[in-house]
């Protein structure tokens, strides 16, 4: 799997922590998780900070309130479907520069 593709799974990924926001928004602890992941993943702190950034801004603007819960919720499983458009839009807007 490229780091690009890796590093959309993780900023997904990160939507799966408990909801604690309203309204369409990522959960307070993204940018932490989502960092964290991307580090480990191979990206510099500062590589990690920007992508995280870059993919929060793009999951608010592209999935609806329903979705964000959706993908944050372990009840009834995540929807396939959103996560992989989350994943592609998240890949193409965000992908580190070289």
């Amino acid at each position: 799997m490229r780091l690009q593709s890796l590093l959309a799974l993780a900023a997904a990924s990160a939507l799966l922590l408990p909801l604690s926001a309203t309204a369409a928004t990522l959960p307070a602890d993204y940018q932490m998780s989502c960092m964290t992941q991307a580090q480990k993943h191979g990206l510099t702190k500062d590589k990690a900070e920007g992508y995280c950034s870059c993919a929060g801004k793009v999951l608010e603007k592209n999935l609806t309130e329903a979705q964000i819960k959706d993908l944050n919720t372990l009840e009834d499983g995540v929807d396939a479907a959103v996560m992989k458009s989350a994943q592609e839009k998240v890949a193409a807007a965000c992908a580190p520069k070289k």
